[in-house]
């Protein structure tokens, strides 16, 4: 009897479907995950510690005690305004745009089997790009800008997924990828079209800011609007994630182990799109987070996604979070998310090609 898309893992060729493996891996895992959330607390506590008005640890926690009803510490009110309007939704944002975009790049890399996929690979990115790009040209409101971005991202990929169902007879994962290459390119050009188009003086300032990436101007509302998306779309990853297990044995095995290969495939590929675009209609593009975070989480605990998963969001979330701190500090003038994440990850890439040890399988 087939299996369903969701609940006991099949018996498969798999890192984790020996009883064995599993007890050996289980002690290592827990320590590099605690490592892990280790290191995004730390992360979570230089953050507020750093800016014009630092917040220490034992005020962060003496707040979040006294909102939680476990204390009654004085706080001051400039310390409660900074933590909760200004420097807590800036923080929690960043941490969910990494963790989703983190997750995102895990899901695809490990359902098309290739370690160069990333969220842009389906057009998510350039349809983000081209809906937010439309709004600013249009001198739409901020949430309208983000609604057309997360409506823009979603539309790129329906256009990848109908292209590649319409095309048939070759290899369904290749003519995906490549059909997001062909949709992302043509997106880019309507960009780099409207850029063209746009009033140098007010218009492409805001295009060129916001297609570099960047959480200075996020509040509350952005916060709020982000957490739904991404928490829905980790759900089917989380309980899907031993049938992606055995689907990187490839689609006639995990068929014949009672995977349904498609179902699992599109449904994979809406929850991480939903997140990506969800991601970029708050944050603008950041590249380079989704490829690079699960390579770094896979080197730790190996490609097993039921390990690679929960790492790499934790990962993530530490990762931009670190990265954010280090723009809003390293200068007198913000820098952009993109450029930083770009000049961090191009070397760490790099170093991964040349001694990354672990593999995929």
């Amino acid at each position: 009897m087939p299996s369903s898309t969701t609940g006991s893992p099949p018996q498969a060729r798999s890192t984790l479907s020996s009883p064995a493996a599993a007890r050996r891996g289980e002690v290592p895992f827990a320590l590099t995950l605690g490592g892990v959330a280790a290191v995004l607390v730390a992360a979570v506590c230089a953050a507020f510690s750093t800016g014009a008005y630092p917040v220490t640890p034992g005020e962060l926690a003496g707040l979040l005690a006294a909102k939680l009803g476990l204390g009654n510490a004085a706080i001051a009110p400039a310390v409660e305004t900074v933590i909760w309007d200004i420097r807590g939704p800036r923080v929690l944002t960043a941490m969910l745009v990494g963790a989703g975009l983190a997750a995102s790049g895990a899901a695809y890399q490990g359902l098309f089997r290739n370690p160069l996929v990333s969220p842009d690979i389906l057009g998510v990115s350039s349809g983000a790009a081209l809906g937010a790009v439309l709004g600013i040209f249009a001198s739409l409101p901020v949430l309208a800008i983000q609604g057309m971005a997360f409506a823009g991202g979603l539309l790129a990929v329906g256009v990848v997924l109908a292209v590649a169902s319409a095309i048939r007879g070759r290899d369904p994962v290749l003519v995906l990828v490549l059909g997001g290459v062909v949709i992302g390119a043509l997106l880019g050009s309507g960009v780099a079209l409207l850029k063209y188009l746009a009033d140098p003086y007010n218009q492409l300032p805001a295009i060129t800011f916001w297609l570099l990436g960047s959480l200075s101007a996020v509040n509350r509302g952005d916060l709020a609007a982000l957490v739904p998306p991404v928490a829905v779309a980790l759900v089917p990853l989380v309980l899907l994630r031993w049938r992606l297990d055995v689907m990187t044995l490839g689609d006639e095995e995990a068929t014949a182990l009672g995977v349904p290969v498609r179902v699992v495939r599109i449904v994979v590929i809406v929850a991480a799109t939903l997140m990506t675009a969800a991601a970029v209609s708050v944050s603008g593009i950041v590249g380079w987070v989704g490829l690079l975070v699960p390579h770094l989480a896979r080197l730790m605990v190996g490609p097993a996604f039921v390990r690679l998963l929960p790492t790499a969001v934790l990962l993530g979330a530490a990762y931009l979070l670190a990265v954010d701190t280090l723009a809003r500090s390293l200068g007198p003038v913000e820098l952009p998310l993109g450029v930083l994440t770009a000049v961090i990850g191009t070397p760490v890439f790099l170093w991964l090609l040349a001694f990354g040890k672990r593999g995929w399988s």
